[in-house]
């Protein structure tokens, strides 16, 4: 079935199995249905992304980050209101710390859309990405690469639905030709001190599931039931996928969006990465799935977290990610919502 253990705790699943008319169906999908619900972070192989892509996009990725800063920054995030393109390590924040990493951000392609006084903040996210002009090449490799992650992790997305004792379709209108997809190429530095290591400060994604192409450095760590932190060793071939909060609200915590974290590497080691991340429409609201009685009584419930609140909206769940993350973006493009966001609160407490 192609189906086996990578670590103690992570599983390998081939997805090309789930359309493999060879294959026990309901097997796979039990296999599936365990690595999501016990763990929440898997390894996909059998995908089908040619090698000369996954190779290309970090051949790219270090020609960028080789420039000069300055042509770097010429395509530097706080210019963007969709706060699309590079940050310099240090300046996007997980958990009120920075993290120590740079990195180009992509989402889809499209022209910036007005946002009028009564609309939804989030149609500010949708605009247009930004792009080197002397590195042509970094923009055809990562949409080329962006295309063919949306495709595997809308497959697994189905295979999941099916899991679940869902139609494998239920989840595709959400994500037609406005889907709200986003990618990150990163690259880690060395640590500039020993006590340095946050690559990534420990998080939960949002979205439906997570994507990763990591290169053979290692450094990502998942949080295990007992607290402990479990290792995610680089598997050649391989994505790691994992479960975004969209799915834990749509399950009631059948599953789970997993936490985990990336510790940088050594003093002079570089590792590099490309994560990507399924969004639905930035209109979607996930509603609660009737899950098979069995599943259902195994659901935890979803987190509640004060400083990380879990939104069914998703335009207001990512926007708040962002804002969250990256104050400097945030502060010149978004101070409206800032200023709208604190007011409310100051009431909150009022109240």
């Amino acid at each position: 079935m192609g189906t086996s253990t990578g670590s103690p705790a992570l599983p390998v699943i081939d997805i090309s199995a789930f359309r493999d008319p060879g294959v026990d169906r309901e097997e796979f999908l039990r296999t599936l249905r365990h690595a999501a619900h016990e763990v929440g972070f898997f390894y996909v192989v059998g995908h089908g992304v040619h090698p000369a892509l996954t190779t290309g996009i970090f051949e790219v990725a270090k020609r960028f980050f080789a420039l000069p800063l300055e042509r770097r920054l010429a395509i530097e995030n706080v210019r963007s209101p969709q706060f699309r393109g590079y940050t310099r390590a240090g300046r996007e924040r997980t958990g009120g710390a920075p993290d120590w990493r740079e990195q180009i951000d992509v989402g889809p392609e499209r022209d910036a859309v007005a946002v009028g006084p009564g609309d939804p903040a989030w149609r500010g996210l949708v605009g247009p990405n930004q792009w080197p002009t002397d590195l042509p090449e970094l923009r055809e490799t990562t949409l080329a690469w962006q295309d063919e992650a949306t495709r595997v992790a809308r497959e697994v997305l189905r295979a999941l639905a099916a899991a679940l004792g869902q139609d494998e379709g239920h989840f595709d209108p959400w994500f037609d030709d406005e889907a709200h997809t986003h990618l990150k190429i990163v690259r880690y530095p060395g640590r500039p001190a020993p006590d340095v290591e946050q690559g990534v400060g420990a998080h939960k994604d949002y979205g439906y599931l997570a994507l990763l192409q990591q290169d053979d450095v290692g450094g990502l760590q998942v949080r295990a039931a007992d607290g402990s932190w479990i290792d995610v060793t680089p598997l050649p071939g391989s994505f790691v996928l994992n479960i975004g909060e969209m799915l834990e609200i749509a399950t009631n915590g059948y599953l789970t969006a997993t936490r985990h974290r990336v510790l940088s590497p050594p003093a002079g080691v570089e590792r590099f990465s490309v994560p990507f991340f399924l969004g639905p429409r930035l209109d979607a609201v996930v509603e609660p799935l009737e899950l098979p009685a069995e599943l259902a009584a195994a659901a935890r419930g979803v987190d509640q977290d004060a400083d990380n609140p879990l939104l069914a909206a998703y335009g207001e769940n990512a926007l708040l990610g962002w804002l969250r993350s990256h104050p400097e973006v945030a502060e010149r493009w978004w101070g409206d919502v800032l200023a709208a966001r604190d007011a409310g609160a100051r009431r909150g407490r009022a109240g």
